[in-house]
This record gives C-alpha cells, structure tokens and sequence, in this order.
C-alpha cells in the first residue's frame, strides 16, 4: 500500500490564550498539494517494527512509531502485519519547517493502517488517538485540504474554499519551537480577539494573504526572527508568508 503525506501551510497563526502547558491558537490550515512524503508498506520479514526513512530523529521518537505503539498494543493484528511489512518512508517534506511533516506521516499511517488492519475506525476515533501524539496530527487524518483549526490543534473544522496554487520555500534554517513560543511570551505576547478570531475563521484564504502583512498573519513570525535573524533576509517580498514556528515561507504561485 502506497498514500501520499501531504504538507502544510498556516495561512493564518494566532495566539488565543494558554492552558495548561499549551498555547490555545486560532489558525487556518491548507494542504500543500504539491508538497508530499510518500509512506509505503512493503514486504519484508522483520523481527521488529522497521520504519525506513531519512528522519532527523531516532526511530523510537518519530511520530510513526509512536503511532505504530499505540495500535499494536490495542489490536494484535497491527504487531502481526508489521512482522511481515517494514514502513518505507520517501522524505520530501522539510522536517522541523513549520509544514507539519512529522504530524502528516503520523496521520496517514494510521489512516493506511485502519484500512489495511480494517480496524473499522472512524476519523474521530483516530483524531483521539493522534492528538495524543501530535497538535497537528487531527487537521492531517480529516484529510481537509483546508480547515479552520482552533483549540490547541483537535478542533479541526472544513473550510470550503478553492484550493489554492502555494510555492513553499524552506532556507537551510532548524527553528527551536519551544525557544519561538518562549520569546513570544516573553517579548511578544498578545491575544486575538474573539470578534477579530471570527472575522478571520470567516474569510477566504487568498483574501486574508491579500489583506494582512506577514507578521499580522502569523503571531510567531517576529518571535521567530528574533530567535534566528536570518530569516530576515529570506523576505523576498511583500506577498511571503511564514508557516507554523517556522522555517518555512509560502506564498500563492505566482504572484
């Protein structure tokens, strides 16, 4: 079996408050269509869950297994077809880039595995299994192309809309999400209005990109540039937008 992982874009990233040890956002997620990993199974006698890729991160950490794990340990028929079956992952997705590579994969192998397993669960069902791993991971297992996501990342709404043409670049830069989020709070801080957060949940995506620059479109631009000033210089032009914590840009083809 063979499905594409999709990446992502933050059309729009606000902060609407905190709770517990999390930041609350209001956001607009958009598929990147022309941006894809491709996860594969493949046959092969394995002693051991094998995840084959090229992953910044050692393979107990990837969200993969960790989603390999939690199965497994629900339904025997997971560890069985893994005994037979190694994960092929061709990586195309920049990783820690803001695109959501790592919470994509996460949610299309378990969407690949509740097929093939005929698991017979639900997209809510999956959600629930997945938010326990990745914020991002619901938004990538309802499969939107895009969605107003609120919440610390499990309330994933449709937003019909046209799917839009994004260019993605990503500069050779790691960007440390936790020291983003700490120089928010610490210099940056700011809340969305609850007035301001339905008027954005409400307008078309090209329409937001038309109507607000790039640091008023995402709350964690500025923390981000003064994490890594070098971003900086990676601003083209005005119509460059900034993805997630970063370090990717995007902006509709062509313009």
């Amino acid at each position: 079996m063979i499905k594409r992982s999709y990446a992502k874009v933050n059309i729009f990233l606000k902060i609407a408050g905190c709770r517990d040890n999390y930041h609350e956002l209001v956001s607009r997620f958009v598929r990147v269509k022309n941006l894809y990993d491709v996860i594969s199974f493949e046959k092969c006698s394995c002693d051991e869950f094998t995840l084959v890729g090229d992953f910044g991160c050692e393979t107990k950490q990837n969200t993969i297994y960790k989603a390999y794990e939690y199965l497994s340990k629900m339904y025997k028929n997971v560890e069985v077809l893994f005994g037979n079956y190694k994960v092929s992952v061709e990586k195309i997705i920049p990783e820690f880039a803001g695109l959501g590579g790592g919470s994509s994969n996460c949610a299309t192998f378990m969407i690949m595995v509740n097929e093939v397993c005929k698991l017979g669960l639900s997209k809510d069902q999956l959600v629930k299994i997945g938010s326990t791993i990745g914020a991002d991971v619901p938004f990538f297992i309802y499969e939107y192309d895009s969605a107003n996501v609120t919440g610390i990342g499990e309330i994933v709404e449709k937003f019909e809309e046209e799917v839009l043409d994004i260019e993605v670049f990503t500069p050779d830069i790691k960007c440390d999400t936790g020291a983003i989020f700490t120089s928010f709070r610490d210099k940056f801080y700011k809340e969305i209005s609850d007035d301001e957060a339905k008027k954005l949940l409400s307008m078309k995506s090209i329409d937001i990109l038309n109507e607000l620059s790039i640091d008023d479109a995402n709350d964690l631009y500025l923390p981000a540039v003064d994490c890594e000033p070098k971003l900086e210089v990676y601003i083209k032009n005005e119509n460059w937008y900034f993805s997630g914590s970063g370090s990717s840009f995007f902006r509709i083809a062509g313009k």
